[in-house]
Parts: C-alpha cells; structure tokens; sequence
C-alpha cells in the first residue's frame, strides 16, 4: 500500500514538473514557430499552431535589414566582459565576507542585495549625464561596468554561500605550509569552488544577455547588443509579429543553446554545498 502510494506520488510530481516545464518554455516555442510563418499566419484569429505554410522568408528579411554579426558580437563582448570583470571583483569580496567576517558582513551582504530593489529607471538620469561627461555614451566599456555593477551583487551572494560551505581548514592548513594569499586564492579556494564560480558565471552571463533597459537608453549604434536588435523590429508602423519573432529568434538561440549545453553544470553548482 506503502509503495502504491509512493509510486502514485512521484508520478504525480512527475507530471507536475513537465506541466510547469512546458508552461515555461511554450512562449519560446511559440516565438520560434511564429518565426516560420507568414505575417498573416501570425496575426490569424484564432491562432495556427502547426497547419501553416512554413517559411524562411522571415529571417531573409531580418539579415538583409539588420547587421546581425555586430549585434551578436557587441551581446558577447558585453556579457563576457561584464562577468569577467564581476568574478575578479566577487571572488575576493565573497572570500574576505566568508573568511575574514566582520560584525558588519551580514549587514554589508543585505544592503547589497536591497539595491537591487531599487528601481532602475532612479538613477538612469545621472548615469546618463555621467556616460555623456566621461565620452563612454554608446560603447562597449560603459555596459560593461555597468552591468557589472548591476549584477554585482548576486554574485557575492552566491559566491559568498558556496565559500562558506568550505571548511576553513584546509585554508589554515595552506597558511601553515606558507601559502600566500594570492596562492590560497588561486590554488586553494577557487579549484574547490568551481562548481559554484561557474555556475555564478554563468548565470551573470545570461542576466547581462538578456538586460534590455540598459542597453536600449545607453546604446544605440556602436554598443547596441541583440536585445537592441530585437526592439529595432517595433516601428510606428506597427509590429510585424513574425519578422519580430525571427529576430528573437536569432537573439535568444545563442544563449539557449549555451544553457542547454551548460545545464548540468548550473544544477550542480547551484546546489553545491545544499550537502555536507
């Protein structure tokens, strides 16, 4: 009887996940088939789901119109560049709040995080006025300070919480065999936290990918990454909905695919250290 249930349970959660798991991915699949169709196929009442006349014609129209490599290129460079420039700011952050904390860290952690509560549009005026005064308006430097600053905070967070699974031990142990602090750094702490530094690396990649406020009040030819690109296609015209789903299309496969390739590496290191 035991087992009856048990079983019944996990098919029920079973179906639970694939349920949540289709509701969550069936807009991409939506755009993406609304990508093959004509513009009169993506505006039809009701809608046509699969029984359309499928169509390239759309991302034709999209590379003709658009320069897709330099968007793509400017989307790497950004994301890259803004991590990068994060985890060589978090990684000693997070180990000095693990390792060396204050009375203040935990205070210090949270005021942290509450500023990513505050709303963007807040400071855009000064940062705006600042770009223009410095001459980074529209380029690449400029977004990738700023959406590492963004981002900055989440990353301390997660590095701060995979830190401080690693028994402090082991660093006495390597200050004890005359390990400076540059060599605990580089070959003591971050060989045993690459699950949780990839996984943090990762997930500020695909945040900077996918940040649209910014890019789109700061950028507008040289630095303008994909999700400029994507906004390009919204005219006073009106919308086409299947040249727009193209477009998205082309700006979300990249980092799709990455995190299809990279899934098991983002599971594991979000949840390492939920086990001693």
């Amino acid at each position: 009887m035991a087992r009856a249930v048990t079983t019944n349970r996990k098919a029920f959660n079973t179906f639970l996940a694939w349920t949540i798991g289709f509701l969550i991915f069936f807009p991409i699949l939506w755009t993406i088939l609304t990508s093959f169709k004509t513009e009169a196929d993506a505006i039809a009442n009701p809608p046509i789901f699969l029984g359309f006349d499928w169509t390239l014609e759309n991302y034709g129209v999209v590379m003709e119109r658009s320069n897709y490599a330099r968007f793509l290129v400017n989307s790497i460079v950004i994301a890259g560049g803004s991590t990068i420039l994060g985890l060589l700011v978090a990684i000693p952050a997070a180990w000095s709040m693990a390792f060396v904390p204050s009375r203040r860290t935990k205070d210090i952690l949270l005021w942290m995080l509450s500023t990513k509560m505050l709303p963007a549009v807040g400071v855009l005026y000064p940062i705006y006025l600042l770009c223009i005064q410095l001459g980074v308006l529209d380029s690449r430097l400029a977004m990738v300070v700023i959406l590492m600053l963004i981002n900055l905070p989440i990353m301390v967070w997660m590095l701060y919480t995979y830190f401080k699974e690693i028994p402090v031990d082991i660093l006495e142990a390597a200050r004890m065999d005359g390990a400076t602090l540059r060599e605990e750094l580089l070959y003591i702490l971050t060989p045993m936290a690459i699950p949780g530094i990839a996984s943090t690396m990762l997930l500020n990649f695909i945040l900077a990918w996918n940040e649209a406020f910014w890019t789109l009040n700061l950028t507008s030819v040289d630095a303008a990454p994909l999700t400029a690109f994507i906004a390009s296609y919204s005219s006073p015209e009106g919308l086409f909905f299947a040249k727009l789903s193209a477009a998205s299309t082309m700006a979300i496969a990249p980092i799709l695919i990455l995190g299809w390739f990279s899934q098991k590496q983002l599971v594991r290191g979000l949840t390492f250290g939920a086990v001693k």
